[in-house]
């Protein structure tokens, strides 16, 4: 059985066109495989050549360059300072300072909800509540 597969491929293979160099003229030029023309330009290879580098060295594509990590850094530190700062300043204020600090958000606190519950409420109450006070401003015009 197995020899039989044998023999059919023979047969197939005997079928593909395969060029024959030997039969043909020996002056005729013999043809060659066409070069990939992205492989063979030249910032290709100098790309290739590149990325070849850097995996040796062991850096990644997706490495950043130095002055980027440099003004990373850079920002990070600064981000750093400034919330030091802050802290510091709230730390220096005297008690007193932060006493009127907190009544005062109190106080805020206190206010804002009485606006809160005017918000919430719907929007033809709001209309109408309007619609009330046009007609006694009218109302008091025609009076006048």
């Amino acid at each position: 059985m197995y020899s039989e597969i044998q023999r059919e491929r023979a047969d197939i293979g005997g079928l593909m066109a395969r060029p024959e160099y030997r039969e043909w003229n020996p002056e005729l030029i013999k043809p060659k495989k066409l070069l990939n023309p992205v492989k063979a330009s030249r910032s290709h290879q100098e790309l290739h050549r590149e990325l070849l580098m850097n995996h040796r060295r062991g850096l990644g594509v997706d490495s950043k360059p130095e002055l980027q990590r440099v003004l990373e850094h850079r920002r990070r530190n600064q981000l750093i300072k400034k919330k030091k700062e802050e802290l510091e300043a709230k730390r220096l204020q005297c008690p007193f300072e932060q006493e009127l600090l907190r009544r005062q958000q109190r106080l805020n606190q206190l206010e804002k909800p009485p606006e809160k519950e005017e918000d919430h409420a719907p929007e033809f109450i709001k209309v109408r509540e309007n619609l009330r006070r046009i007609a006694t401003l009218t109302s008091e015009e025609r009076e006048l």
